[in-house]
């Protein structure tokens, strides 16, 4: 497990979110992955750090809220 990750669920909640932005967009996993972590740092900043908030949510509004992130961001897969 990566060190900003703390738990199983958080582990679980972001390959959940990864794979959910991956079929949303019709891109290999992969591709996200990279674009969140090493292009960005959205998974470290953003998923990770509002996980208490953001796995309360719906799968809809987690993605919509995350791809809106990407796009301030300027986060492109």
């Amino acid at each position: 497990m990566a060190q900003f990750i703390k738990s199983k669920d958080e582990l679980e909640f972001a390959i959940f979110c990864i794979e959910s932005i991956a079929t949303s967009l019709h891109v290999d996993a992969s591709k996200v992955y990279k674009a969140l972590n090493d292009e960005s740092a959205i998974l470290k900043e953003y998923i990770i750090p509002e996980y208490d908030v953001l796995h309360t949510q719906g799968k809809e509004y987690i993605l919509d809220d995350i791809l809106d992130v990407m796009r301030e961001r300027g986060v492109v897969v």
